[in-house]
């Protein structure tokens, strides 16, 4: 379908509110995944939606960026995202909705949340076999008592609307069907997305590829992700940290455990500044 035809957002913000990551898409997604063969006319959305913490992430910023060194010609947008910020993923749909040119949307891994609206803004959505949709209601973190949060909820109301009505422009199906699904969490693969209208059609098998095997680099996106998901967890930063040392460190002859579930008390000798492992 065309892109002219989708709904354009109207946004807003408030304070002490930020859009978050569904835990069980952050677990769900591998980094790893990316497109086999980019060119210049190509835009990457392979990390979480919205600055992280280390001051990366896919940004309104950077996509409109991109769009202008792009140019007015046809656009091709690579997504393997576990979400994040709902309102920005928002603007960059907005963004992309209104390119001049063409839009096509490749889903390589997982387009979950904020990532599957941007997804959405395609004039043509191109799925994986084995990939994913994920589509919910808004997820966010705020900060406040019950009647500031009960604002917070009354505030978030039409934005879940807003979602409801991008879906179902893309898809044709009933407003009231998509508003179930967004309130069960609904994840959809691959065909199920060409079945239901959320994509037009599969890609080939050969345009979907892992990132290198540059151990260096392989580390570094391990890294973030254990960041990312020690983070969901309430795990302060210093002990994230120290749980790195101690993978680096091998320890062999022990099996790790949740970065949420405490270590066995250790002597003196081996205490570290945090005791906190990981599943292996």
């Amino acid at each position: 379908m065309s892109k002219r035809k989708l709904p354009k957002v109207a946004l807003g913000a408030r304070p002490g509110v930020q859009g978050d990551l569904s835990p069980r898409a952050l677990q769900r997604w591998s980094p790893d995944v990316r497109a086999a063969g980019t060119d210049e006319a190509s835009i990457s959305v392979l990390d979480p939606i919205g600055a992280d913490p280390w001051g990366e992430g896919v940004t309104v910023r950077r996509i409109e960026a991109a769009l202008r060194r792009i140019g007015a010609q046809p656009v091709t947008v690579n997504i393997n995202s576990p979400g994040g910020d709902f309102f920005e993923g928002l603007a960059i749909y907005n963004l992309l909705r209104e390119h001049a040119a063409t839009v096509t949307v490749n889903i390589l891994g997982i387009a979950a949340s904020a990532a599957s609206v941007i997804a959405m803004a395609g004039d043509e959505v191109r799925i994986a076999r084995a990939g994913f949709l994920m589509i919910h209601n808004t997820w966010i973190m705020a900060a406040g008592d019950r009647h500031a949060l009960a604002e917070v909820a009354e505030w978030l109301a039409p934005f879940d609307a807003t979602a409801v009505d991008i879906y179902a422009a893309r898809t044709g199906i009933e407003r009231d069907d998509i508003a179930a699904m967004l309130d069960r969490e609904t994840w959809i693969g691959g065909q199920a997305a060409l079945d239901q209208g959320f994509a037009d059609s599969f890609l080939p098998a050969d345009a979907v590829g892992l990132a290198g095997n540059d151990k260096e680099a392989a580390t570094m996106r391990a890294e973030r992700k254990l960041d990312l998901l020690c983070a969901r967890a309430g795990l302060p930063n210093a002990a994230s940290r120290a749980l790195k040392r101690d993978l680096k460190g091998g320890m062999p002859g022990r099996r790790g455990r949740s970065c949420w579930a405490k270590s066995p008390r250790k002597s003196s000798s081996e205490r570290r500044s945090a005791s906190w492992s990981t599943a292996s």
